[in-house]
């Protein structure tokens, strides 16, 4: 029988049968060692999210102890070199090129994503087939980074002045504006980074969009009406209530776009492999492990990483916090 069959066979029947038996065993346990209902229910949930914990301790809390004594260690993990590593990182041009780079996508893809997606929210809102341009923007989303980073290399594409231009923006460029020259949009230090942060919000904007839509949809239209015919323009409307009224939502997407910009890598790597002046830090770890085989810089490079998203996750759970609180 085929290997892979079998392995089909365990996970469609394996997994939910053996989730099955550890229901039947933890109430089985509970049963024999009868506890009365108080403790039964003060221990019931740690045997619940026993599996849990022990997923989350194997494959992340261990990862990152380990990756941590990694970045204490030099190039073999042979020998300890303390902080060099993290000195590295902070004291040489390229890491600090790619910790740059990323400050500019957590800023410019985040404003970006945001401030787009809820102008098209507010615009879409008014028509009334909103459902087709919510749908067609929120396509990117569905497109994995790769694809989105091949479909954009070919719009981008260059070719020589003179010559026929088969990129997309290139195309358009010198057929709208007479006598513009072709940019070459990723192979040019100046244009690079910017020509990349723009298909990252070309693909984050819908998700935006439909969640930013989804907050609106929740504000009281009479609110609205009641400011208007108190004769108050749109925009006053807009700056006074809809806004305000929005900020918890924009502040869990914009933060949740923030972490996004943090881990970009797949783009980058299609288009530019980090090369002109695109390198991100996500890029940059991956160039340290994969072809430098430097393991302890690699270490460090995602100790880094980890330690730039921790904070904005725990402001997201402070955030959800306070809302379940006021509900």
């Amino acid at each position: 029988m085929d290997d892979r069959i079998v392995t089909a066979a365990l996970v469609v029947f394996g997994v939910p049968a053996a989730l099955v038996g550890y229901i039947v065993g933890t109430e089985f346990l509970l049963g024999v060692a009868r506890l009365n209902e108080r403790r039964r229910g003060r221990v019931r949930p740690w045997l619940w999210v026993a599996p849990a914990v022990a997923l989350l301790t194997i494959f992340l809390v261990y990862p990152t102890i380990d990756t941590i004594r990694l970045s204490l260690f030099d190039r073999t993990s042979e020998a300890f070199v303390g902080l060099e590593n993290y000195v590295y990182v902070f004291t040489n041009s390229t890491p600090l090129s790619a910790l740059r780079n990323n400050a500019l996508w957590v800023v410019f893809m985040t404003l970006g994503t945001v401030g787009g997606g809820l102008l098209v929210a507010i615009l879409a809102d008014r028509v009334r087939y909103e459902t087709a341009i919510k749908a067609i923007v929120f396509i990117p989303a569905a497109i994995s980074f790769v694809a989105a980073g091949v479909i954009w290399k070919f719009m981008y594409d260059y070719r020589p002045p003179g010559a026929s231009q088969t990129g997309t923006v290139n195309a358009l460029l010198t057929s709208l504006v007479p006598g513009a020259d072709p940019v070459a949009w990723v192979s040019n230090s100046a244009t690079a980074n910017w020509a990349l942060i723009f298909v990252g919000i070309w693909m984050w904007v819908g998700f935006c969009t439909v969640i930013l839509s989804a907050g609106l949809k929740g504000i009281n239209p009479e609110l609205l009406e009641a400011a208007r015919v108190d004769g108050a323009n749109e925009w006053h409307v807009f700056r006074n209530i809809i806004f305000p009224l929005l900020l918890p939502t924009i502040y869990v997407v914009g933060t949740t776009m923030v972490i996004f910009a943090l881990k970009a890598f797949d783009i980058v790597y299609v288009m530019t492999a980090g090369n002109f002046d695109t390198d991100v830090v996500a890029s940059q770890m991956y160039r340290e492990f994969y072809v430098n085989h430097n393991f302890g810089r690699a270490a460090a490079i995602a100790i880094v990483l980890l330690a730039a998203i921790i904070p904005v996750m725990l402001l997201n759970i402070n955030r959800f916090r306070q809302q379940e609180a006021v509900r």
